[in-house]
């Protein structure tokens, strides 16, 4: 398992501070130990009609020098929107997207369903909107099969155009129109029906469901069809005798099931990357922190993974 750093931990957005460039990450991720630096395609670090084609090659160039894999490109999709011109719009985007993955040398981009957005320009840290993250026991009803079917149908186009270039999308199992768990990410990538669709399946986005019983089922489930992983780094913390735990997920308040979660990976023969986020308005004291607190929750978050995986019987599975 190879670990990556998610550069919308660095975008300014949720602390108090400068954004770092994607140059700048490269070096960061470096620094703290990653393998490789994963791009979320939006404002200040990489939206695409930002970045020219010098700039693409000179990024490349300086991740190969680095010795940091570029392992996948997230975008920001929303397909399930009522409007015509909205979803439009969308596959404008995620056809920059793909261009941009393709000229970085990228064969994975990071799909949502649906993506509620983020409100980065009327507080002084970036808020998400508001979304219903749905209820796994919610019954479906005329305006939900719309938007299940106009969001399969926009990756399902995207897929299409993916596929001509090379390119796999990783479907995250990530609210709106998909509900906690894995059930839904399953059996939309199944209705999408296309090869190169396969699953980002993120733990933490269970929410409470973490109980052994469930995650290993998800890992079952999903299989083969796993590509593409997250981890938060909001939650963990060090304790006086020096030992990384984690804290309540600010999702639901409890404790996210990583051990399972990896466990199940392992013996599944996953070799992908976990890519590491903060995402989370970063707040200590109630007070917003600097980008050096990022710098702790990173390094915090990459201790207690390499520790879970190499530092127990788990490699003896």
């Amino acid at each position: 398992m190879k670990f990556a750093l998610l550069t919308v931990s660095y975008s300014g957005l949720f602390y108090s501070g400068k954004a770092l460039s994607i140059e700048q990450q490269i070096y960061k991720a470096k620094e703290l130990g990653f393998d490789a630096l994963a791009i979320e395609t939006k404002r200040p670090i990489a939206f695409p009609l930002d970045l020219s084609k010098a700039d693409r090659q000179r990024i490349k160039r300086l991740a190969e020098d680095e010795g940091i894999a570029l392992c996948a490109v997230e975008s920001m999709s929303n397909f399930a929107g009522r409007y015509m011109e909205e979803r439009e719009n969308n596959l404008t985007m995620m056809k920059a997207v793909l261009e941009l993955a393709y000229d970085l040398g990228i064969d994975l981009v990071k799909v949502f369903a649906a993506w509620p957005g983020i409100i980065n320009d009327e507080e002084e840290i970036a808020v998400y909107a508001q979304y219903d993250r749905g209820n796994y026991f919610k019954p479906l009803f005329p305006a939900d099969l719309r938007k299940w079917n106009r969001a399969a149908d926009g990756v399902r186009e995207v897929a299409d155009w993916a596929a001509d270039m090379g390119i796999t999308l990783a479907l995250q199992n990530h609210a709106p129109v998909i509900t906690p768990g894995y059930e839904d990410v399953l059996a939309m990538m199944k209705e999408i029906d296309r090869e190169n669709v396969k699953l980002c399946l993120d733990v933490p986005l269970f929410y409470d469901r973490q109980a052994d019983d469930y995650v290993r089922a998800a890992v079952k489930e999903c299989g083969d069809h796993i590509v593409y992983s997250h981890y938060g780094a909001w939650n963990l913390k060090e304790t006086e005798d020096g030992e990384v735990v984690q804290e309540p997920a600010p999702s639901f308040g409890g404790q996210i099931n990583y051990k399972t979660f990896i466990r199940e990976l392992l013996k599944i023969g996953y070799d992908g990357y976990f890519a590491s986020e903060y995402c989370l308005p970063l707040i200590k004291n109630h007070h917003i922190a600097g980008i050096e607190e990022v710098d702790k929750a990173m390094v915090l978050a990459l201790r207690y993974m390499k520790e879970m995986i190499y530092g127990s019987p788990l490699l003896a599975i």
